[in-house]
């Protein structure tokens, strides 16, 4: 029995699609609920699975073709075998086929946009790696397992924003994903369609430090998980909008619209991109609940395993660059929300405390808002806010 394998359906905010990596090719077999494409849009990464077992008969579009909502994009035979179903001449020829439609306005390169990319982006020797597909065509799992072969070169860190190395008077092209679009129109939409200002602060991170210190191993024994830094700057950010109602609004053409939630987008950097997973309700959540939420959500968001829903929504947004060395910043505002709160790298730095000159932890604070819905003196006090929170955090407890 032939059944269409289709592209689920996208999101109403997502008009198509792009097919980025086939895992099977024509003949192979597969079981029931195996992955046999990537699915990418501009906002996450969709696995369109077998339905049952059997063989992948035909691929009707092949890699970086662009699909819509509910398009075949292959047949599959149900209960069929390779040897059965598929003869190897069959496969051979269906996989040329696939092979010959992926090189089609692609400068007769027979490697499909995903694999060049990753090539390109690693710097790779395309003749070093061995191919596993039909007639030995190299596949994404195959950069990849090439990849994890070779001794780390750099820290985990840089994979966010792998290094394309260059030598003489070079240049490589690499296509942008999907997602890399989708910010750069976001973060431009962003800085022409707001009146976006920056107020800055300095906040001590001593007392934060101590406590986490302090309380580090028995915390973890309890909850399972390590207490970082990002539960306590949740939540101060949720008090701080309790205190700051306009922080938490935003504009919906001529109406301000004041959000009696708080839905927290923490931005996470993965391998395709920076993404702002949210956490809904951080104001009920307890830290280690905050903790393990923003946990779940960094290796989905590494996987490429997070939802439309955990990436839609937020109130607010929380970016720390400090996590990569970065000293000061002025984020930029995600759009419909008012504001973002920008977290820097901890420096030990001379500060004059009741006349005398202490070595403290010192943390800079950005917050970048749209000035058509927040005024100077609520994105100000906002901000002091979170700094004499986070200097104080037995006030977070205490909720006063």
């Amino acid at each position: 029995m032939s059944i269409e394998i289709k592209v689920p359906v996208l999101p109403e905010s997502v008009a198509d699609a792009s097919i980025a990596t086939w895992h099977v090719q024509p003949g192979e077999s597969v079981s029931r609920d195996q992955n046999l494409v990537d699915i990418e849009t501009d906002k996450v990464v969709l696995e369109v699975v077998a339905p049952e077992d059997g063989v992948i008969s035909e691929i009707i579009h092949a890699e970086g073709d662009t699909v819509l909502a509910e398009q075949v994009i292959a047949l599959f035979k149900a209960g069929a075998s390779p040897g059965a179903e598929v003869t190897k001449e069959e496969a051979q020829a269906k996989s040329d086929a696939s092979v010959a439609v992926a090189e089609q306005g692609e400068g007769n390169d027979a490697l499909s946009p995903s694999v060049r990319r990753l090539i390109a982006e690693h710097n790779l020797d395309a003749a070093q790696i061995k191919g596993t597909g039909v007639g030995g065509r190299i596949s994404k799992e195959d950069v990849e397992a090439f990849l994890k072969s070779k001794p780390a070169t750099a820290p985990a860190a840089a994979e966010s924003a792998p290094a394309v190395e260059l030598t003489g008077r070079t240049d490589k092209r690499v296509p942008m994903t999907r997602l890399r679009k989708r910010i750069a129109e976001r973060l431009l939409d962003a800085k022409n369609s707001t009146a976006m200002l920056t107020t800055f602060n300095e906040v001590n991170m001593k007392p934060i430090m101590e406590l986490r210190k302090q309380y580090q191993e028995i915390f973890e024994k309890r909850h399972g998980i390590r207490l970082g830094f990002m539960s306590f700057y949740v939540k101060a950010v949720v008090e701080a909008l309790k205190r700051y109602p306009q922080v938490n609004a935003s504009l919906d053409g001529d109406d301000m619209v004041y959000h009696s939630y708080f839905d927290i987008s923490i931005a996470v950097s993965t391998p395709r991109g920076l993404v702002t997973p949210v956490l809904r309700d951080a104001d009920k959540l307890s830290v280690a609940e905050i903790e393990k939420g923003i946990k779940e959500l960094a290796i989905k968001g590494r996987d490429g395993k997070l939802t439309v829903e955990e990436l839609t929504g937020g109130n607010f947004t929380i970016t720390n660059g400090g996590v990569f060395g970065s000293l000061m910043s002025t984020p930029i505002i995600n759009p419909p929300q008012s504001a973002i709160l920008g977290m820097h790298a901890i420096k030990d730095r001379p500060m004059a405390v009741n006349g005398q000159v202490e070595i403290l932890p010192m943390m800079y604070l950005a917050l970048s808002y749209d000035h058509r819905v927040i005024d100077g003196k609520e994105s100000v006090g906002f901000l002091v806010t979170i700094k004499e929170l986070l200097e104080d955090p037995t006030r977070l407890l205490l909720d006063i």
